[in-house]
């Protein structure tokens, strides 16, 4: 069966949707965030004690909650894909499939405007998630997570995962999307999540400060939005937390403390001196 054919077999049917989205969730989650446990806190973990952002290792029963609560986030994921064909199949998405209907430019042009927008989302939901009424009963169970593992990804209550899963059709009402665009977003953001919540830092040291590439959010930064709740609500760039003077004020210091690279053992042994290294003049 061709793949656009097995693509519509499966949209014909909301319950097949379902599943098939549920799957698709499901797997993603498996493949990022168990590659990520079982790199850096299996095979990796000795080598890469230099760059745990928190000390300690997540408890066995804050990984159970983590995987119990994506497991439900994936059913509500799954559920508005259902609602999402739904309203294409009635015309009102503009969901489509094939990329010579807007050409190429437009859909790498589109992939960078489902980001952004997504961005721009993420912040602000997520900012008004911690208002006290809404973060005392939704993303406070987020939040249990103080030395997040990468099963936290998406270890949400059910109404913060309907919060983050709506913005795509919400989109696709006003902005042509093509299926691959949904999907290459899909993996971004999967990959930022899971390494927002990895514990590790990957990235190399000065990249934080970097003029061009600290507009890209490191580990360290929502690492820190775990820690200390009430700054770094950003999830890709560091575009809407430095407009609204969020970030934590520390934030760059905590970046390089945790990427400094190692001293080498006559750096250990004989610091570099600091002093004037003149001969002191004899007293006559």
């Amino acid at each position: 069966m061709p793949l656009t054919d097995a693509i519509e077999h499966v949209l014909a049917d909301p319950w097949r949707v379902f599943f098939a989205g549920y799957a698709i969730h499901f797997l993603r989650y498996l493949v990022l965030a168990g590659g990520a446990w079982v790199l850096f806190y299996v095979l990796f973990r000795r080598a890469m004690t230099a760059r745990k952002i928190q000390p300690g290792r997540p408890a066995a029963t804050q990984i159970r909650r983590e995987v119990a609560l994506s497991v439900i986030s994936f059913a509500i994921f799954a559920a508005v894909g259902v609602l999402t064909v739904a309203l294409q199949r009635r015309g009102w998405l503009m969901l489509y499939y094939n990329v010579n209907d807007y050409g190429w430019g437009y859909f790498a042009l589109s992939l960078v405007a489902l980001v952004l927008i997504h961005d721009a989302w993420f912040y602000w939901t997520h900012r008004l998630m911690h208002w006290r009424p809404l973060f005392r009963h939704v993303h406070a169970v987020h939040h249990r997570s103080h030395n997040p593992s990468p099963w936290a990804a998406f270890s949400f209550h059910p109404v913060e995962a309907l919060i983050h899963a709506i913005v795509f059709p919400l989109v696709v009402i006003v902005m042509p999307v093509h299926l691959y665009v949904a999907g290459l977003w899909l993996l971004y953001m999967t990959i930022m999540n899971v390494g927002g919540h990895l514990g590790y830092e990957l990235l190399p040291h000065g990249f934080a400060r970097h003029r061009l590439l600290g507009w890209h959010n490191t580990t360290v930064h929502h690492d820190m939005h775990h820690s200390h709740v009430g700054c770094n609500f950003s999830l890709y760039f560091n575009l809407w937390d430095r407009l609204m003077g969020t970030n934590h004020a520390d934030y760059l210091d905590a970046v390089d403390a945790v990427t400094e690279p190692p001293r080498t053992p006559e750096e250990v042994l004989c610091p570099a001196h600091t002093d004037d290294p003149s001969p002191t003049r004899a007293a006559s």
